[in-house]
């Protein structure tokens, strides 16, 4: 089994505010920093640094070689980062305020130059029972996952940033989605129509467990989404597990945050590796929590994902 993960590489330029700006407000910040980012990488990371043999695939420009170098420090195989000459790299503007939240503003780049004759030759290389890991931070996402099940790969999506092109996505080919609560509730949105309910399985029981203000929308993505399974993060409100099996819920790990930029990333990385290697989704649920934990309590995107030596000396993790 090898691990595609065809997504974006970010160079994020990270300023340190007392609030978010507003519409029509100057504020000062009290520092800038530059950090590797981008979902693609940061999952790339996460998943390399938990122990998984990851390839990478996507584009930089001249000036984002230091991301095709950052990938290569954490284990991660380059050799689908395709270099573009005449293309900036993607890039992110990151505020982050004295409480450790943060608002992104993303330019893509080099990430919006991925091309239908890229993907054939890349996928050239895997075929079935790989993994295919996508996010929707690149171009030609629909032909990615129509060409990705074709050849028989197991495709993992995180839909964000959530748009429009995600719903024409054929969402019935990927087998794995992470969502968190505000992507979830706009598929829900846009998904009113469809996705009938289950009867054969018991919703009373199944989020029993799922924090009251978010038991509905668990209800509503097992309905809507019967086939797949999906992992609902939900920030200091734990994250759940929900397949045709019923909905699994973990509270988080405590901490103190500083910096969230990568907690989803980090999060992802590590419930994959728990599940391709074997775990339950409750075990590998709690991995994760453990992982995205130590990543808020740094500064950075990449730089703040633990490797699993740490992870596993985590302690205190609500069962």
């Amino acid at each position: 089994m090898k691990i595609l993960n065809f997504g974006s590489l970010n160079i994020d330029y990270v300023y340190t505010v007392d609030h978010m700006v507003i519409k029509g407000e100057t504020e000062f910040s009290d520092s800038r920093a530059t950090f590797p980012g981008g979902k693609g990488l940061n999952q790339s990371v996460a998943m390399a640094r938990a122990g998984l043999e990851v390839y990478h695939a996507g584009n930089i420009g001249s000036e984002g070689v230091l991301l095709k170098e950052l990938l290569e420090s954490a284990g991660v195989n380059t050799t689908y980062v395709r270099i573009l000459q005449n293309m900036p790299s993607g890039h992110t503007i990151i505020q982050n305020d004295k409480d450790g939240d943060n608002c992104i503003l993303l330019f893509g780049g080099a990430n919006r130059a991925v091309t239908k004759e890229q993907i054939d030759a890349t996928l050239g290389y895997f075929g079935k029972g790989d993994v295919c890991v996508l996010q929707n931070e690149i171009s030609n996402i629909p032909y990615l996952v129509e060409k990705a099940h074709e050849r028989e790969m197991t495709i993992v999506l995180n839909p964000s940033p959530m748009d429009r092109k995600i719903m024409a996505l054929p969402l019935e080919y990927v087998s794995l989605l992470f969502v968190n609560e505000i992507e979830a509730q706009q598929l829900l949105d846009a998904k009113k129509e469809g996705g009938a309910p289950n009867s054969d399985i018991d919703m009373e029981t199944a989020a029993s467990s799922v924090p009251s203000q978010y038991r509905k929308m668990a209800e509503a993505l097992l309905k809507t989404f019967p086939n797949m399974k999906i992992v609902l993060t939900l920030g200091g409100d734990g994250s759940a597990y929900i397949d045709m099996m019923g909905i699994q819920y973990q509270e988080c790990v405590p901490t103190k945050a500083v910096d969230t930029t990568a907690a989803g990333d980090t999060f992802s990385g590590y419930f994959l590796e728990g599940i391709l290697s074997g775990m339950k989704p409750k075990e590998a649920l709690r991995l994760a929590s453990k992982a995205a934990s130590i990543a808020v309590s740094r500064k950075g995107a990449s730089s703040s994902i633990p490797k699993r030596k740490e992870v596993m000396l985590q302690r205190n993790t609500p069962q």
